[in-house]
């Protein structure tokens, strides 16, 4: 195949790809910042206040290597408190939704613990472990725990009575009902509720980051805010957005995969 005709055949995927509803995500970005854009320019609004986007990924390059650097390392502290959020939510929350004492028992402790703010936890994080990795972690776990633990319990208590009553009368155990029906049933619930958890978890480092820590976006943004660089705090906002989409996108790719069979009605 020829240079030109690779290249005619890589036009013809990418316009009937911006023509597919699944573009629709695309343009209403495009749109978005378009609009954002034209707003600044028209009103004549001044940076420091609001900068419009050209302007904050134009300071973005200007500022690239900070931002990388403190991306990668919120990345880490988010990526590392949500692993911990998904092992000990998924062996949480099946414990809940095997026992009824355990759920009637915690349920009441979980809630009470998840209304607390978590940046008034931070405090306590630093005067446990210091400023720095470990109470961003931390407190990204403590904010992403709880869907977790509350959409795999639901998953297991909604599993249909129909089917268990069926099971139980061919002779299977608890823990065949569990294994077979139960965690298979209750496994959309719990793709669904990453979704929910990745992003928590972002918001979770970035609040320790900028109450203690030497690094990070959170860092960053609060150093740029005492600077009164503007554009640079819309910068490393733009840059945690991009994480959170990209990390969204992920999760959403796994749950299609192992979950497929839950969407096949709505396709």
């Amino acid at each position: 195949m020829s240079g030109a005709t690779k290249k005619r055949s890589w036009q013809r995927w990418l316009f009937g790809w911006l023509a597919r509803e699944e573009a629709m995500s695309f343009w209403v970005t495009v749109a978005f910042f378009a609009l954002w854009e034209l707003i600044c320019r028209l009103s004549d609004i001044p940076v420091y206040f609001l900068p419009p986007p050209s302007v904050i990924v134009q300071t973005g390059f200007e500022f690239q290597r900070a931002i990388v650097v403190n991306s990668i390392q919120t990345l880490w502290t988010t990526t590392a408190g949500f692993g911990l959020a998904v092992v000990f939510g998924l062996i949480l929350g099946i414990a809940i939704g095997w026992s009824r004492r355990l759920y009637r028992g915690l349920y009441p402790l979980m809630v009470g613990f998840n209304s607390v703010p978590k940046v008034a936890v931070v405090p306590i994080l630093v005067l446990w472990f210091g400023i720095g990795t470990v109470p961003a972690i931390l407190t990204a776990f403590l904010i992403s725990f709880f869907p977790i633990v509350v959409n795999v319990a639901t998953g297991l208590a909604t599993t249909e009575p129909e089917m268990d009553d069926v099971l139980r009368a061919l002779g299977a155990s608890k823990l065949d009902r569990l294994l077979k029906v139960g965690l298979p049933g209750a496994m959309p619930h719990f793709f669904g509720s990453l979704k929910v958890a990745i992003t928590l978890a972002f918001v979770g480092s970035v609040i320790s980051e900028t109450v203690a820590a030497n690094s990070g976006l959170g860092n960053m943004m609060l150093m740029a805010q005492a600077n009164f660089e503007v554009p640079l705090v819309f910068a490393g906002l733009l840059a945690l957005a991009v994480e959170g989409v990209v990390m969204y996108a992920i999760f959403v790719l796994i749950e299609k995969r192992m979950t497929g069979w839950a969407f096949r009605s709505q396709q």
